[in-house]
């Protein structure tokens, strides 16, 4: 056994060589990672509940002040201990208890996978509907619709079919699958994303919605607005799960982690600027709630695209968004398990990604089952499994494990700034937040997503 595979690096059998990405590749790997449904889905209903423009900028403080100095932290340990989420730990230290907690993001990427999947093929089948003109019928109750799409067995199709593509694609490698197929998607992403943003902008009524989302009211904020701002910068970067840490441990020694944090950065900030440019123009445009909640996209916008001249090709462009953003985030959340099974078992790239793949689908059975299907009434302590599910991933194994490298890279690992590259102000600045700042708000935003910080309307 050779050292990088002794150390988790994951390693090409084919050609006995240590799989890299290219600096270009990495950064849209990286920003296909933080682009999945969460901007698309949640940001423009949390957005809308909490004010529009003034959440908005409140969200881009908190992801300056926690998302990108957790994001620096997790390549960073990818790249110094060159291994797998757990394995990079242990490297580093060579403390047994560091790789345990690393243990956890890995398991978390997987029952965020299990789950995520069955959102993912629920774009894949409103895409499929709405091109073929299926779902833009007259005096379709779209509610309705969709209660009776998740009370079937075709989310279980479309669950299998994302995790088929996205098994298929990790299987082909590093540099063949993850940063080839993020080179095709990104690009095909962001002329999608423009095109409809075009659309939404020339709808009668649009200038209402940019009005909401452009022009601030910091009277509608409140303490909870920042502490779902905290948390929304801190999930839609994907962090506590591995998966950009993961991604770290592919990334040349030449490659600027600075950069590319600033860019990765950008880039989620660009995508959901745009995405707000998408939504409450069209929101406003059609007389719709901007404060939905989950089913805006499911539910409420498909009624405006019916509505919409051509609404049937901008509504399929619209979900079509959602499945590649779903896709980019899939590829990386799912590189988490397949980069440990690597490394644990000795497995080959292709056998890892298939059995992980078919693991993680039969795992989430009961997630795509319990959204009205045979399982939907099946609420044990008042959630459904694919609630259960959530909120455990979410709300409490994601900012454990984002306090685990804050905590690991502020006070146990030394050489943490060498590796970053940052010295003087920048190392000291970083220092700061992730030793006293980040920790102390990761708490808060736990606490009160469980409930125990609450506040009064």
């Amino acid at each position: 056994m050779n050292n990088d595979q002794a150390s988790g690096q994951a390693v090409s059998k084919k050609k006995g060589s240590v799989e890299r990405f290219t600096s270009s590749g990495f950064i849209l790997a990286a920003i296909g990672s933080s682009v999945g449904l969460g901007n698309m889905w949640k940001f423009p209903y949390i957005t809308g509940k909490h004010g529009g423009a003034a959440f908005f900028l409140l969200f881009i403080i908190c992801l300056i002040i926690v998302g990108l100095p957790i994001l620096l932290a997790e390549m960073t340990i990818g790249r110094g201990g060159r291994g797998n989420a757990s394995a990079s730990f242990f490297n580093l230290t060579g403390k047994k208890y560091w790789g345990a907690f690393g243990l956890l993001s890995i398991l978390t990427a997987f029952m965020i996978m299990s789950y995520y999947a069955v959102v993912a093929g629920w774009t894949f089948h409103y895409t499929v509907e709405s091109f073929t003109g299926l779902l833009f019928q007259e005096g379709s109750d779209y509610k309705s619709k969709f209660i009776s799409f998740a009370s079937g067995y075709w989310p279980i199709f479309w669950q299998a079919v994302v995790m088929l593509l996205t098994g298929w694609i990790l299987a082909k490698g590093v540099s063949g699958g993850i940063e080839k197929f993020n080179k095709i998607l990104i690009p095909g992403f962001l002329i999608i994303l423009l095109i409809l943003m075009v659309r939404s902008l020339t709808l009668p009524g649009a200038a209402e919605g940019v009005s909401f989302f452009l022009k601030p009211d910091f009277a509608k904020l409140d303490a909870e607005s920042a502490l779902v701002a905290l948390g929304h910068a801190f999930f839609s970067l994907s962090l506590g799960m591995g998966c950009m840490l993961t991604y770290g441990s592919y990334v040349e020694k030449r490659q600027s982690l600075g950069a590319a944090t600033l860019a990765i950065g950008f880039g989620d900030l660009v995508y959901a600027f745009i995405a707000g440019l998408v939504i409450f123009p069209t929101v406003f445009s059609y007389g719709l709630e901007p404060g939905e909640g989950v089913g805006l996209a499911f539910m409420a916008l498909p009624a405006a695209f019916s509505q919409m001249p051509f609404g049937f090709f901008f509504g399929g462009l619209f979900f079509l968004l959602l499945a590649i953003a779903a896709l980019t985030s899939a590829i990386s959340i799912l590189e988490v398990p397949v980069a440990y099974a690597m490394h644990k078992w000795q497995w080959s790239r292709k056998k890892s990604a298939i059995l992980i793949s078919i693991l993680c689908f039969l795992v989430g059975v009961p997630s795509g089952l319990s959204v009205g299907g045979v399982l939907g009434d099946f609420h044990p302590g008042g959630k459904s499994i694919f609630d259960w599910m959530d909120f455990i991933t979410s709300y409490v194994l994601m900012p454990f494990g984002g306090l685990v490298v804050t905590l690991f890279t502020g006070y146990a690992w030394k050489k943490a700034g060498e590796e970053a590259g940052l010295k003087g102000f920048w190392y000291k600045a970083w220092m700061f937040l992730l030793r006293v700042v980040v920790p102390i708000l990761i708490v808060c935003v736990f606490l009160h997503s469980v409930g125990i910080i609450k506040f009064s309307k």
